[in-house]
């Protein structure tokens, strides 16, 4: 090699924080950049959108804690990966971002496809900037990695200009520190044990950041030593095995269910790892009279509906260790909400041997359960098909089943899927989406098969945004602009050299789901979905009575 420039430097830093990826779109303003990437250990994923690469990068962060890094050009490529951005940054997945830009000279005039994309980045990451300095470009890299890997993790953005791009420079990545863990205090602990100790009716809400600090072991064990019921956010599924008996699976529909007569009784929930972006307190404790004992790595965020008597701040897994030791709970019943669990599995199996065609939704995500083993991965688009996923699919593991629910952002699906099975190359992996989510990102398909990442895309296809006609026929009763066509899913996927196949009946959909899981490269299930369930259960949680 040459002289360095700020390319080159730049690659050596991602480098040295360890980055594998890279996913994203070639462009005129990163041409330095990618030639830089000729002679480096990273792997650069070419996509088909900016916003697959963006996602990628999103899924790869919230499954391995390492910052996802995707790359775009400048104007419209910048614009493309914004979405994916602000979903990594608002659901806490470590993403490093990239864009190219013009050079410094022309800034300050009207120019081709010029925008200030670190004042466009700005609102949805927790930090960026542009470089101007070459000789800065270490110091802003370990930074941004730094910022992008801490608890919250979030998005941040690195601003390129050409011009800096191929400017020489001298230097080397700067040396990764490695933080310790904070511990609460024992003020806090002693506090929390108290009132844990003296509530009659407990209830644990487990969030995405139990997950994210490596928590689940010993919240499983807080639970069962303190004898307390859990309920997870859409993000927190796993976080205490699904088949533990004080485990009421998911909450967090904006309908009543049975989890919310468990929020009713509650004389005190403790939130561990909980984000309210998760799932706003203002539906779970509207006039902000449940007592709360805030656990996680940060301070609570303010809001009228979740003001804590305690905050514990530290490392959870501790955390939840040092108040199990100080608590005193011997003797005590168990809480009642504990009795919804048979209501909970009774509604949830009775789907089990539904032959209807179209296939329930229920059905087609309890069939889905029983081909999955309890590490393999399911990654939910957005749309009506996600609340029954967050409703009917429960996890083993942490991390089993990711949903977008802070942005909630539709075609995360399919880009996930792809990073999924980049990371954990020998499990099952499987992207359900609806056919809308599902035409958003379809074309990173192609990248899934060049890259040779062989998952499973499963389609609700209902020809229409389901999920919006759900919500106009409660408000309005009766929907408008949600019907569309489809395309052949089976013809488009072997067009595309992949394997596809149609549910014709109920019984199909497990040998099939079977036979697509078993194939060298990504398949398309197109299944046909009865959507008329949406408004029966809304129907039945409008009447639904606690029975605690």
């Amino acid at each position: 090699m040459g002289e360095l420039n700020t390319a080159d430097l730049l690659i050596q830093c991602l480098e040295n924080e360890g980055v594998e990826y890279i996913f994203g779109v070639p462009g005129e303003e990163n041409l330095h950049i990618l030639q830089a990437l000729k002679h480096s250990s990273i792997q650069f994923i070419t996509t088909r959108h900016e916003q697959g690469a963006a996602f990628m990068a999103d899924v790869y962060g919230r499954l391995t804690g390492k910052a996802g890094v995707c790359l775009s050009t400048l104007g419209p490529g910048a614009t493309n990966l914004m979405t994916g951005v602000a979903d990594a940054n608002l659901d806490g997945a470590p993403v490093v971002a990239i864009t190219g830009q013009v050079g410094t000279d022309r800034m300050h005039i009207e120019s081709h496809q010029y925008l200030d994309l670190v004042a466009m980045f700005s609102p949805v990451t927790k930090w960026n900037t542009q470089i101007v300095r070459p000789s800065n470009t270490a110091e802003i890299i370990r930074k941004a990695f730094k910022l992008a890997q801490q608890e919250k993790p979030g998005a941040v953005h690195i601003d390129l200009p050409e011009n800096i791009a191929a400017m020489p420079v001298q230097g080397q990545p700067l040396q990764k520190d490695q933080r310790e863990p904070l511990y609460a205090s024992y003020r806090s602990l002693t506090k929390a044990a108290e009132v844990i100790s003296k509530a009659k009716n407990p209830l644990i809400l487990a969030g995405n950041g139990a997950i994210r600090a490596h928590a689940s072991e010993a919240l499983t064990e807080f639970t069962t030593r303190m004898n307390i019921p859990v309920v997870n956010t859409f993000m927190g599924k796993g976080a205490i095995p699904y088949t533990h008996p004080l485990s009421l699976w998911t909450f967090g529909l904006q309908q009543r269910d049975h989890v919310t007569c468990a929020f009713e009784k509650a004389d005190l929930v403790i939130a561990v790892g909980y984000d309210l972006v998760e799932y706003s307190p203002k539906r779970w404790n509207p006039e902000g009279n449940i007592p709360i004992v805030h656990i996680g790595t940060n301070p609570a965020e303010i809001d009228s509906s979740y003001i804590p008597v305690v905050e514990v701040i530290g490392d959870i897994a501790d955390s939840l260790h040092e108040i199990s030791k100080r608590g005193d709970r011997h003797g005590k019943p168990t809480p009642t909400s504990a009795s919804l669990k048979a209501e909970i599995r009774q509604d949830y199996e009775q789907y089990a041997e539904d032959t209807g065609f179209p296939i329930k939704p229920q059905k087609i995500v309890y069939d889905l359960r029983q081909v999955m083993g309890p590490e393999d991965i399911v990654i939910s688009d957005v749309g009506a098909h996600k609340m029954w996923m967050a409703r009917h699919y429960h996890c083993d593991r942490p991390n089993t089943c990711l949903i977008s629910n802070g942005f909630a952002a539709m075609g995360i699906a399919i880009p996930g899927g792809l990073a999924a099975k980049l990371v954990y190359p020998d499990r099952k992996v499987v992207a359900v989406t609806g056919d809308g989510g599902f035409m958003m990102n379809s074309q990173e398909l192609e990248t899934a098969l060049r890259v040779g990442t062989p998952f499973v895309t499963l389609i609700f296809n209902d020809n229409g945004y389901g999920l919006i006609e759900w919500k106009q026929i409660n408000q309005f009763g009766e929907s408008a602009f949600i019907k569309f066509s489809n395309p052949d899913f089976v013809k488009f996927a072997e067009s595309m050299g992949l394997k596809g196949y149609r549910v014709e009946s109920a019984d199909e959909l497990v040998p099939i789901l079977k036979e697509a899981l078993a194939q060298d490269v990504p398949t398309v299930i197109d299944c046909p979905v009865d959507y008329h369930e949406n408004i029966l259960f809304s129907q039945k949680s409008g009447g639904l009575t606690c029975p605690i």
